[in-house]
């Protein structure tokens, strides 16, 4: 299964196949899984979240359109199931545990990025969840205008909107921080 195409596995699962929708989730499901956890930042949530936005989609897959991507689909519910989860639990956030080690030449580099990526995250964590949504969508993620768009269900002028209202707000998290 894992040599088809992501087109071959949608015609596929909507003829029934199960194989080729658990071949589509293992494919995207590290994806999803740290756009999900960037939002919620806790990992036993984010899991939970994951699961439950994959049993949605497996549920609801007539409505999936074969003319969009199966990833925005799929990222576009496990957005909206993040975001009903921080609505319901309106809890406070914690604080990110550091990465681990990425590559870098020496351990006081690794440190240095190690307490930068923690800065930022905790930056990350002190915006609006509608501007930390769009953050991770596009500069985590990877994701267009267009797509985000998609996802968040509204027009690609409001996600560039957000977007630049977002960045100012984090890089106004930043340097509050900086002062401290």
């Amino acid at each position: 299964m894992n040599d088809l195409s992501e087109t071959e596995l949608t015609q596929r699962c909507a003829n029934g196949d199960r194989k080729a929708f658990g071949a589509l989730l293992a494919r995207h499901q590290r994806q999803v899984f740290a756009a999900v956890f960037r939002i919620l930042h806790r990992r036993e949530e984010a899991i939970d979240v994951m699961q439950t936005s994959f049993m949605r989609a497996y549920e609801h897959f007539d409505r999936y359109d074969p003319g969009q991507r199966f990833l925005s689909w799929l990222y576009r519910i496990a957005v909206n199931e993040a975001l009903d989860q921080v609505r319901s639990h309106r809890t406070a956030w914690q604080e990110a545990t550091a990465d681990l080690i990425d590559g870098h030449d020496t351990p006081d580099e690794a440190l240095a990025h190690d307490q930068q990526d923690a800065a930022v995250q905790r930056a990350l964590m002190g915006l609006k969840i509608e501007y930390r949504t769009v953050i991770v969508l596009k500069h985590v993620q990877g994701l267009g205008y267009d797509e985000i768009a998609q996802i968040l269900g509204c027009p690609a002028k409001t996600v560039k909107s957000r977007l630049f209202t977002a960045r100012q707000a984090l890089r106004d998290e930043l340097v509050a921080m900086d002062r401290l």
